[in-house]
Protein backbone atom coordinates (compact mmCIF):
# COMPACT_ATOMS: atom_id res chain seq x y z
CA UNK A 1 0.00 0.00 0.00
CA UNK A 2 1.76 3.39 -1.08
CA UNK A 3 2.19 5.61 1.45
CA UNK A 4 0.81 9.44 1.52
CA UNK A 5 4.22 10.59 0.84
CA UNK A 6 4.50 7.65 -2.36
CA UNK A 7 1.30 9.79 -3.41
CA UNK A 8 2.73 12.98 -3.42
CA UNK A 9 5.46 12.38 -5.32
CA UNK A 10 3.17 10.25 -7.90
CA UNK A 11 1.08 13.41 -8.02
CA UNK A 12 4.50 15.35 -8.87
CA UNK A 13 5.10 13.12 -11.89
CA UNK A 14 2.04 13.47 -13.06
CA UNK A 15 1.74 17.40 -13.03
CA UNK A 16 5.72 17.56 -14.33
CA UNK A 17 4.14 14.97 -17.35
CA UNK A 18 1.49 17.86 -17.08
CA UNK A 19 3.16 20.82 -17.74
CA UNK A 20 6.07 19.56 -20.27
CA UNK A 21 3.46 17.72 -22.50
CA UNK A 22 1.56 20.72 -22.66
CA UNK A 23 4.25 23.50 -23.85
CA UNK A 24 5.51 20.95 -26.04
CA UNK A 25 1.72 21.03 -27.98
CA UNK A 26 1.09 24.33 -27.12
CA UNK A 27 4.25 25.34 -29.15
CA UNK A 28 3.52 22.98 -32.03
CA UNK A 29 -0.19 23.78 -32.29
CA UNK A 30 0.83 27.87 -32.32
CA UNK A 31 3.55 26.78 -35.24
CA UNK A 32 0.52 24.58 -37.08
CA UNK A 33 -1.94 27.44 -36.36
CA UNK A 34 0.39 30.05 -37.65
CA UNK A 35 1.09 27.57 -41.33
CA UNK A 36 -2.54 27.07 -41.58
CA UNK A 37 -4.00 30.24 -41.18
CA UNK A 38 -6.14 27.87 -38.49
CA UNK A 39 -7.71 30.30 -35.60
CA UNK A 40 -8.43 27.02 -34.19
CA UNK A 41 -5.07 25.56 -33.91
CA UNK A 42 -4.03 28.64 -32.62
CA UNK A 43 -6.66 29.04 -29.90
CA UNK A 44 -5.74 25.22 -28.77
CA UNK A 45 -1.86 26.09 -28.25
CA UNK A 46 -2.84 29.19 -26.05
CA UNK A 47 -5.16 26.82 -24.22
CA UNK A 48 -2.24 24.38 -23.34
CA UNK A 49 -0.69 27.42 -21.82
CA UNK A 50 -3.58 27.59 -19.41
CA UNK A 51 -3.70 23.82 -18.87
CA UNK A 52 0.52 24.46 -18.36
CA UNK A 53 -0.47 27.19 -15.63
CA UNK A 54 -2.87 24.72 -13.88
CA UNK A 55 -0.59 22.03 -13.78
CA UNK A 56 2.43 24.37 -12.80
CA UNK A 57 0.17 25.58 -9.88
CA UNK A 58 -0.51 21.82 -8.70
CA UNK A 59 3.25 21.01 -8.98
CA UNK A 60 3.84 24.12 -6.44
CA UNK A 61 1.12 22.78 -4.15
CA UNK A 62 2.73 19.26 -3.93
CA UNK A 63 6.45 20.30 -4.23
CA UNK A 64 5.75 22.75 -0.95
CA UNK A 65 4.09 19.58 1.04
CA UNK A 66 7.27 17.31 0.17
CA UNK A 67 9.58 19.97 1.68
CA UNK A 68 7.50 19.53 5.08
CA UNK A 69 5.23 22.50 4.32
CA UNK A 70 1.45 22.83 5.45
CA UNK A 71 -0.20 20.80 3.14
CA UNK A 72 -3.54 22.55 3.75
CA UNK A 73 -2.85 25.98 3.45
CA UNK A 74 -1.18 24.85 0.00
CA UNK A 75 -3.98 22.86 -1.61
CA UNK A 76 -6.25 25.92 -0.48
CA UNK A 77 -3.80 28.56 -2.21
CA UNK A 78 -4.04 26.26 -5.04
CA UNK A 79 -7.31 25.06 -5.06
CA UNK A 80 -8.03 28.95 -6.11
CA UNK A 81 -5.61 29.44 -8.46
CA UNK A 82 -7.26 26.70 -10.41
CA UNK A 83 -10.63 28.05 -10.40
CA UNK A 84 -9.07 31.32 -11.55
CA UNK A 85 -7.34 29.36 -14.48
CA UNK A 86 -11.20 27.99 -15.46
CA UNK A 87 -12.41 31.16 -15.82
CA UNK A 88 -9.61 32.35 -17.69
CA UNK A 89 -10.05 29.15 -20.01
CA UNK A 90 -13.89 30.11 -20.48
CA UNK A 91 -13.28 33.56 -20.92
CA UNK A 92 -10.52 32.35 -23.77
CA UNK A 93 -12.73 29.89 -25.25
CA UNK A 94 -15.23 32.19 -25.35
CA UNK A 95 -14.05 34.97 -26.94
CA UNK A 96 -12.09 32.23 -29.68
CA UNK A 97 -15.28 30.60 -30.94
CA UNK A 98 -16.97 33.80 -31.33
CA UNK A 99 -14.38 35.12 -33.76
CA UNK A 100 -14.12 32.45 -35.37
CA UNK A 101 -18.03 32.38 -35.80
CA UNK A 102 -18.61 36.19 -36.91
CA UNK A 103 -15.31 36.31 -38.96
CA UNK A 104 -16.22 33.39 -41.05
CA UNK A 105 -12.25 32.66 -41.71
CA UNK A 106 -11.93 29.75 -43.21
CA UNK A 107 -8.60 28.24 -42.79
CA UNK A 108 -6.87 25.70 -44.58
CA UNK A 109 -6.52 22.12 -43.88
CA UNK A 110 -3.83 20.39 -41.61
CA UNK A 111 -3.19 16.85 -41.39
CA UNK A 112 -0.39 17.95 -39.25
CA UNK A 113 -2.72 19.29 -37.04
CA UNK A 114 -5.37 16.60 -36.92
CA UNK A 115 -2.57 13.90 -36.10
CA UNK A 116 -1.41 16.65 -32.78
CA UNK A 117 -5.45 16.91 -32.27
CA UNK A 118 -5.97 12.93 -32.31
CA UNK A 119 -2.43 12.18 -29.99
CA UNK A 120 -4.10 14.62 -27.48
CA UNK A 121 -7.39 13.22 -27.38
CA UNK A 122 -5.29 9.85 -26.42
CA UNK A 123 -3.00 11.05 -24.13
CA UNK A 124 -5.51 13.80 -22.33
CA UNK A 125 -7.67 10.95 -20.98
CA UNK A 126 -5.09 9.14 -19.48
CA UNK A 127 -3.48 11.87 -17.77
CA UNK A 128 -7.08 13.11 -16.11
CA UNK A 129 -7.62 9.68 -14.63
CA UNK A 130 -4.40 9.42 -13.31
CA UNK A 131 -4.74 12.51 -11.84
CA UNK A 132 -8.09 12.34 -10.05
CA UNK A 133 -7.16 8.75 -8.93
CA UNK A 134 -4.32 10.23 -6.78
CA UNK A 135 -6.46 13.38 -6.09
CA UNK A 136 -9.28 10.92 -4.01
CA UNK A 137 -6.39 9.21 -2.81
CA UNK A 138 -4.69 12.70 -1.16
CA UNK A 139 -7.99 13.95 -0.23
CA UNK A 140 -6.56 17.12 -2.58
CA UNK A 141 -9.87 19.17 -4.40
CA UNK A 142 -7.07 21.06 -5.86
CA UNK A 143 -5.55 17.92 -8.13
CA UNK A 144 -8.85 16.60 -8.63
CA UNK A 145 -9.61 20.00 -10.03
CA UNK A 146 -6.76 20.28 -12.44
CA UNK A 147 -7.86 16.87 -13.80
CA UNK A 148 -10.94 18.42 -15.04
CA UNK A 149 -8.92 21.02 -16.17
CA UNK A 150 -7.68 18.01 -18.37
CA UNK A 151 -10.85 16.13 -19.43
CA UNK A 152 -11.54 20.19 -20.74
CA UNK A 153 -8.40 19.73 -22.33
CA UNK A 154 -10.11 16.32 -23.87
CA UNK A 155 -12.86 17.77 -24.86
CA UNK A 156 -11.46 20.99 -26.80
CA UNK A 157 -9.09 18.19 -28.75
CA UNK A 158 -12.18 16.35 -29.79
CA UNK A 159 -13.67 19.28 -31.36
CA UNK A 160 -10.91 20.38 -32.83
CA UNK A 161 -10.19 17.24 -34.13
CA UNK A 162 -13.84 17.05 -35.39
CA UNK A 163 -13.76 20.74 -36.79
CA UNK A 164 -10.27 20.25 -38.67
CA UNK A 165 -11.73 16.76 -40.37
CA UNK A 166 -15.07 18.16 -41.42
CA UNK A 167 -13.38 21.53 -42.57
CA UNK A 168 -10.95 19.14 -44.84
CA UNK A 169 -13.50 16.93 -46.11
CA UNK A 170 -16.84 19.06 -46.03
CA UNK A 171 -15.14 22.97 -45.85
CA UNK A 172 -17.62 22.91 -42.17
CA UNK A 173 -15.31 25.45 -40.56
CA UNK A 174 -18.11 26.53 -37.92
CA UNK A 175 -18.33 22.73 -36.35
CA UNK A 176 -15.37 23.88 -33.87
CA UNK A 177 -16.15 27.09 -32.58
CA UNK A 178 -19.93 25.67 -32.23
CA UNK A 179 -18.67 22.79 -30.54
CA UNK A 180 -16.19 25.23 -27.70
CA UNK A 181 -18.58 27.28 -26.98
CA UNK A 182 -21.33 24.42 -25.50
CA UNK A 183 -18.52 23.69 -23.42
CA UNK A 184 -18.37 27.21 -21.70
CA UNK A 185 -21.61 27.22 -18.95
CA UNK A 186 -19.36 23.74 -18.14
CA UNK A 187 -15.97 25.71 -17.20
CA UNK A 188 -17.42 28.50 -15.56
CA UNK A 189 -19.75 26.16 -13.14
CA UNK A 190 -16.24 24.05 -12.38
CA UNK A 191 -14.57 27.60 -11.36
CA UNK A 192 -16.83 28.11 -8.90
CA UNK A 193 -16.90 24.82 -7.36
CA UNK A 194 -13.06 24.76 -7.22
CA UNK A 195 -12.43 28.76 -5.85
CA UNK A 196 -15.73 28.22 -3.33
CA UNK A 197 -14.60 24.51 -2.78
CA UNK A 198 -13.44 22.64 0.67
CA UNK A 199 -9.29 21.73 0.41
CA UNK A 200 -10.30 18.73 0.98
CA UNK A 201 -11.65 16.24 -1.25
CA UNK A 202 -14.20 13.65 0.17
Amino acid sequence: MRTRQDQVFRAIRLEYFTVGYNILEGAVALVLGGLANSVALIGFGLDSFVETFSGFVVLRRFRAESRGQCAAEAEAKALQYVGWSFFLLAAYVAADALHQIFTAERPESSPAGILLAALSLVVMPVLARQKRRVGQDLRSQSLVSDSRQTVACSFLSAFLLIGLALNAAFGWWWADPVGALAMVPWLVQEGREAISGNPCCD
